[in-house]
């Protein structure tokens, strides 16, 4: 499917197109794919070829996301796609996001098919997630706005590495986010992501501002994102720049894709980081995969 013009600029000299979907902003020559590997540059245009092709559908409790203050109680109709605009080593899903052929794996699927079987499914929302949905924007944005006329709500379960074009647009249809804050270290999110992380605090900001329901997930990985001084530095983010009353979620890792060698996150370091956020003032703090 041709991508809307607002979301990618041509070269007046040459085929090369500028996709402006997320934050790595990949200038894509004819014949190539970006980052994601989910948009392509034909004869100087942008084409998304996952266009109505899923991963994975299937309704969860929406405790699942993790969302704990959001439709506590009750079903999200998830629906996951292929690719990512990230590039992490510790990917919990990459044979999805990472390595995978969406040819033989894929299901083909409509907005109005997916909305039917959210109501089929007594579900209260749908969730675009299990990979990164800002790069399905057009099939996200289609299917949310038929999932909102039938009174369903609209949850995003992101990395946060929105483009400043993406942003203003998934604001118009998400009702909740879960944002994954993978660290307070740039190095961290260059090295370990292929990421910046000013971008995603700056989407984290706006998101907030907008008065979007959001919570944040931390996955701690031993020795790499676990250390006190930045677990207190995260803490001071979310109290000073957007909330005590915003729900932090500190999450377990474990040995996986290209960090096998890391051993499983000492429990012990999670129970911490509770106690840090709780004396920051954060009121909903929540610890997962333990």
């Amino acid at each position: 499917m041709l991508v809307s013009r607002d979301f990618y600029k041509k070269s007046s000299k040459t085929q090369k197109i500028r996709c402006e979907i997320c934050a790595n902003y990949c200038k894509i020559t004819d014949g190539n794919v970006g980052v994601c590997r989910q948009h392509k540059n034909i004869n100087g245009e942008l084409f998304d070829e996952s266009y109505g092709i899923v991963s994975s559908l299937s309704p969860d409790p929406i405790e699942k996301k993790p969302l704990n203050q959001f439709l506590p109680g009750t079903f999200t109709y998830s629906i996951g796609g292929f690719g990512c605009n990230m590039t992490c080593l510790h990917c919990q899903n990459y044979m999805i996001s990472h390595e995978y052929d969406k040819n033989s794996r894929g299901i083909k699927i409509t907005p109005e098919a997916i909305v039917e079987n959210a109501l089929k499914y007594n579900c209260d929302s749908i969730a675009w997630t299990y990979n990164e949905p800002t790069i399905h924007l057009p099939f996200n944005k289609k299917t949310s706005i038929l999932a909102r006329m039938k009174n369903l709500k609209v949850v995003y379960v992101s990395n946060g590495y929105f483009s400043d074009k993406s942003i203003e647009e998934v604001l118009t249809f998400v009702d909740a986010f879960n944002i994954d804050l993978k660290s307070m270290s740039n190095d961290f999110y260059k090295k370990v992501c292929g990421a910046e992380l000013d971008v995603v605090l700056d989407n984290l900001r706006r998101i907030y501002m907008e008065g979007k329901h959001l919570e944040i997930t931390n996955l701690i990985i031993n020795g790499h994102n676990d250390s006190v001084e930045e677990i207190n530095q995260l803490c001071d983010f979310v109290v000073d720049e957007l909330g005590p009353e915003v729900p932090l979620h500190f999450s377990r890792a474990f040995p996986y894709y290209k960090m096998n060698d890391i051993s499983p996150t000492h429990p012990e370091i999670l129970f911490k980081a509770r106690e840090i956020a709780q004396k920051k003032g954060i009121k909903s703090v929540y610890l997962g995969n333990i």
